[in-house]
């Protein structure tokens, strides 16, 4: 099946289609984030992962220890105390 459509021909309800792929349902997801208290530093989150994923090389790893005390550290500015313990382990190897 394309992707996107589901095998019966209705519309994807993922949420990774709703609101990753699809570039309106993707503001309208990070709006409600950034509008609600609650769920201003998981829409913060998802902006400074998406910066650095398009970070040079060479800025990376200092980029991912800003990420890492900003929102991974207990205490960090904008803690995001929902994520797992595997989400926030550093990287092996």
């Amino acid at each position: 099946a394309p992707p996107g459509h589901t095998q019966d021909g209705g519309q994807d309800t993922s949420f990774r289609w709703q609101c990753v792929d699809q570039p309106i349902g993707k503001l309208l997801f990070r709006r409600f984030l950034e509008g609600a208290p609650q769920f201003a530093a998981a829409g913060a989150l998802w902006a400074e992962i998406e910066a650095y994923e398009q970070c040079e090389d060479a800025d990376r790893e200092a980029s991912a220890k800003r990420l890492r005390s900003r929102f991974f550290t207990p205490g960090g500015s904008e803690h995001c105390g929902f994520l797992s313990a595997n989400a926030v382990a550093p990287p092996s190897g």
